[in-house]
């Protein structure tokens, strides 16, 4: 089955109504969400991620890449963590998403098909390499 990234986006007027709501009501919704796709046997992995005062960017605009810490001054939109599901098509995974506990005003999932080593040449040196690493991990 293919394998779906969905991206959890949002903005900084959502994060400042997220500060206003109770912390342990919106960890026991994501908790009851993640739940929800770890019976279903669809959840592969899921994280979610620090604030983005914590971050960097590394920009490859220029010849050097250029680092820049965060916060990054004005966002529009900011990649607040993910989920990896194992489903059986774009559908499904759009359904999954479509359920998240994320109401609220610039809250926005975006679902991306994650590529299988079978969308690359399997006669490459560096795709049959990664294969070995992948054995290798324990992520075959």
């Amino acid at each position: 089955m293919p394998k779906y990234m969905l991206i959890m986006r949002g903005t900084d007027e959502g994060t400042a109504a997220y500060a206003t709501r109770d912390l342990r009501e919106i960890i026991a919704e994501m908790g009851r969400y993640n739940e929800s796709m770890m019976e279903a046997g669809v959840l592969v992995a899921g994280e979610g991620l620090s604030d983005a005062g914590e971050g960097a960017v590394v920009d490859f605009t220029a010849e050097t890449p250029v680092v820049t810490d965060g916060p990054y001054g004005e966002t529009k939109e900011l990649f607040n963590g993910f989920w990896i599901l194992d489903v059986a098509s774009k559908d499904e995974a759009v359904e999954w998403a479509r359920r998240a506990p994320l109401h609220g005003p610039g809250n926005k999932i975006e679902v991306r098909r994650v590529n299988g080593a079978e969308d690359f040449p399997q006669d490459d040196e560096w795709i049959q390499k990664e294969a070995g690493w992948r054995e290798q991990l324990g992520t075959v």
